[in-house]
C-alpha cells in the first residue's frame, strides 16, 4: 500500500499534543507500576496461580477463577483502562469484557466475574501498593478487595470481595503480558483462531484508552470476522490493518435497516473517531436484498474526520458506503460494489484509483450525495475506473439533498454507463440543480451531451484531491506515487470483472 497513505494518520497525530494515563501518586507511588493501556497477567499472593476466565468463555456472566498460568493464554491477560480519578476498568484481553461484581454487589463474599464494560462503579477498581511489589485490587464501589473464595489454593477457585486484609489472598502481582496487547508499543493483535491477543476486533477497539492522543495500530490476522464493528468517537488515531490480500481479512454482518431500527444500526462498521486508517480489508454486509427484500444495509458508517481508507473492499447491494457529514476521507486502491446509492452522503470524499463497481443487472446510481449547499466539495471520483454487470443501465448519480456535489474526473467510464442520462432526479432534487460535473474521463460511457455537464480547465482546478481534502487544516493525504491500480478482488462470480 502506499507509503504517503499509511503515514498520514500518524503524522498528523505525533502533531497532537501527547498525555500518558498513569496511576495516581495516592494509590500507587513505584515507578514501576502497573500502568494504563498496559496488558497483565495477575497472579494471586498466596498461590503463584493466574487470574483466568473458566474455559475460555466469552459468555457475559462467567465467574472467574485462579488456574495455572499458561503461556500465550490471551484468557489469562488483563489490560488496565484509565477510568479516571485514579481507577481503572479491568479488561480481558481476549474477550473485551470488564472485570465485574455480581449485581453490583456491596456484600463480602459477593462473585467477581466478567461482564460487557458499561463505565459503572462495580467495573472500577483501584491499585493499592503492599509488600513485595504486589497490589490490593479494590472495588471502587464497595471499597472491597479482589480475593479467592475462602483462600483457596485449588485450581478452579472462584473469585469474589472481600474485606481488604494484608492476608496473601488479597495480593496480587502485575506481569506484563507479551504479544500485541502488551501496551509498550501500541499494538493489538487480532485473529480467529485464538493466537492473538483478541479473538474479535471489536475486544480491540473495546482496550483502546477512550481519549487516546497516540496512534493505536491494531493488525488483524487473515480470516473471516462476522460481528458489529464500532470505533467510538472518543477513539480516535485507530489503525485497523489486514493481513495478506483485502479479500483474506473479512469483517462481515448480514443486518438490513428494517431489522436494526435504523440505518446506522445496520452497518458492519461504524466509524467515528477522527484520524481513522483502514489498510488491506474487507468490509461486508451481506444481507441477500434479491432473497429477503428491499432494504438499505451498510457495509460502511463513516463520520470521522481525516480518515485514510486504503486497499479495501466494501461490498453491499443498496447504500454500501456512508461519507456522513463530518467525514473528511481519502479512499484509494479501493473496490466499491452495490446496488442503489451504494455512495451516498453529506460528507467529503476523494476516491482515488478505485474501482466501482454497479453489480445489479438492471443497474441503478452510483452516488446519492446530500452534501450541504454551502460546502464546496462532496464526492471526486479521481483517475478510477467505473464498471457494471449490464451496458447502458448504470447512473454517475442522483441528488440525495439538492445541494449535492460530484466530479467525476479522468476516470474510465465503462460501457455500463447510461450515456444519454448519466444523472437522474431523486424525489423533488433535480439532478440540474445540483452540482454534477465531468472532466476529462475516457471510455465508452465517457460520452458529451447536454445532459452531461463538463468542467473546462480553468474551473477544473478547483477540483482538485488537494482542495477537497485540505480543509482549514491543510490536510493532505495524497499519494502521489503514479502507481497503477493495484489489485483488488470482487467479492462474488458472475459478469463483474476480477481485478488482480
Amino acid at each position: 500500500m502506499p507509503r504517503r497513505a499509511r503515514n498520514a494518520v500518524a503524522v498528523i497525530a505525533a502533531a497532537a499534543l501527547t498525555a500518558a494515563a498513569t496511576l495516581t501518586a495516592s494509590t500507587v507511588a513505584r515507578a514501576d507500576s502497573p500502568t494504563a493501556g498496559s496488558t497483565y497477567t495477575l497472579t494471586a499472593g498466596h498461590t503463584g496461580m493466574c487470574l483466568d476466565v473458566s474455559d475460555a468463555s466469552d459468555d457475559p456472566g462467567t465467574v472467574l477463577q485462579q488456574w495455572g498460568c499458561a503461556e500465550g493464554a490471551a484468557w489469562q491477560r488483563f489490560r488496565l483502562i484509565d477510568a479516571g480519578s485514579g481507577a481503572f476498568e479491568i479488561v480481558n484481553a481476549d474477550n473485551g469484557l470488564c472485570l465485574d461484581v455480581a449485581g453490583g454487589s456491596t456484600a463480602i463474599g459477593a462473585e467477581v466475574l466478567q461482564w460487557s464494560c458499561k463505565g459503572s462503579a462495580w467495573q472500577h477498581w483501584t491499585l493499592v501498593e503492599g509488600s513485595e511489589g504486589a497490589y490490593q485490587v479494590v472495588n471502587v464501589h464497595s471499597g472491597l478487595c479482589l480475593t479467592v473464595r475462602n483462600g483457596s489454593t485449588s485450581s478452579g477457585a472462584q473469585t469474589v470481595q472481600g474485606q481488604c486484609t494484608t492476608a496473601d489472598d488479597k495480593k496480587w502481582h502485575f506481569t506484563t503480558a507479551g504479544g500485541g496487547g502488551s501496551g509498550n508499543d501500541g499494538e493489538y493483535t487480532v485473529a480467529a483462531d485464538g493466537t492473538g491477543t483478541y479473538t474479535t476486533v471489536q475486544a480491540a477497539i473495546d482496550a483502546v484508552p477512550a481519549g487516546n492522543t497516540q496512534p493505536v495500530t491494531i493488525t488483524i490476522k487473515p480470516g473471516t470476522y462476522r460481528e458489529t464493528v464500532i470505533v467510538p468517537s472518543n477513539k480516535p488515531y485507530v489503525s485497523l490493518i489486514g493481513g495478506g490480500r483485502a479479500a483474506d481479512t473479512v469483517i462481515v454482518n448480514n443486518v438490513s435497516a428494517g431489522q436494526a431500527g435504523s440505518l446506522r444500526g445496520s452497518a458492519t462498521a461504524v466509524v467515528l473517531g477522527h484520524d481513522f486508517f483502514a489498510d488491506n480489508l474487507t468490509i461486508e454486509n451481506d444481507y441477500d436484498e434479491a432473497a429477503n427484500g428491499q432494504s438499505q444495509a451498510l457495509a460502511l458508517y463513516l463520520n470521522a474526520d481525516r480518515a485514510v481508507l486504503d486497499d479495501l473492499r466494501l461490498l453491499g447491494d443498496q447504500d454500501t458506503f456512508l461519507v456522513n457529514n463530518d467525514a473528511r476521507a481519502y479512499v484509494s486502491d479501493t473496490y466499491i460494489e452495490g446496488t442503489v446509492d451504494f455512495i451516498f452522503g453529506g460528507g467529503i470524499a476523494v476516491f482515488h484509483r478505485c474501482l466501482i463497481y454497479e453489480k445489479r443487472s438492471t443497474g441503478g446510481p452510483i452516488t446519492a450525495a446530500s452534501t450541504p449547499a454551502e460546502n464546496p466539495y462532496g464526492f471526486l471520483f479521481y483517475r478510477s475506473e467505473i464498471r457494471g454487470a449490464t451496458d447502458g443501465t448504470t447512473q454517475l448519480g442522483r441528488p440525495w439533498r439538492q445541494g449535492a456535489q460530484v466530479v467525476y474526473r479522468e476516470s474510465e467510464l465503462s460501457a455500463t454507463i447510461e450515456t444519454a442520462q448519466p444523472w437522474i432526479n431523486m424525489g423533488d432534487a433535480t439532478w440540474q440543480n445540483a452540482r454534477y460535473f465531468e472532466y476529462a474521463n475516457t471510455g465508452p460511457g465517457a460520452t458529451e451531451n447536454n445532459n452531461r455537464p463538463q468542467l473546462t480547465p480553468a474551473q477544473a482546478a478547483n477540483y482538485t484531491p488537494e482542495r477537497y481534502l485540505a480543509g482549514d487544516d491543510g490536510w493532505d493525504p495524497i499519494d502521489r506515487s503514479g502507481a497503477d491500480m493495484p489489485a483488488i478482488l470482487s467479492a462474488s462470480a458472475g459478469p463483474q470483472p476480477s481485478i488482480g
